[in-house]
């Protein structure tokens, strides 16, 4: 399934409209760092709350990965797995998508890095 950026970003828009308000200022600055093309700066606010188990940031540092950072789809599929466990729908079909473009081996390490992935406080 191929994603245009117009269907991505109005994507991620829904998911932040769907946030907890305890993140919505990270993750609202992440978002418009993301749209103007600065992703290091989405990433520095997104991965803190994604490495804290927050499920629409984990999703939105799997699309920097799919999309952003060279086609990583090991740390995408990671992030993607981890949300999708949590019941986001749209990860799930990012997860798919993400697996059909790698290598079974790929998939198994990004398959054991989300197993051994732990939030932290």
């Amino acid at each position: 399934m191929k994603f245009t950026l117009k269907y991505v970003l109005a994507a991620i828009l829904l998911m932040l409209s769907l946030a907890a308000p305890v993140a919505a200022g990270p993750l609202e600055d992440g978002y418009t760092a993301y749209t103007r093309g600065d992703f290091a700066t989405a990433m520095r606010l997104m991965r803190p709350l994604a490495d804290q188990g927050h499920i629409t940031a984990q999703t939105v540092v799997g699309l920097m990965y799919f999309f952003n950072y060279g086609g990583d789809y090991v740390s995408a599929h990671m992030w993607f797995n981890l949300a999708a466990a949590q019941g986001n729908a749209f990860a799930e079909m990012f997860l798919k998508d993400t697996a059909d473009k790698m290598t079974p081996e790929q998939i198994a390490e990004a398959q054991k890095l989300a197993r051994e992935w732990k939030p932290t406080k």
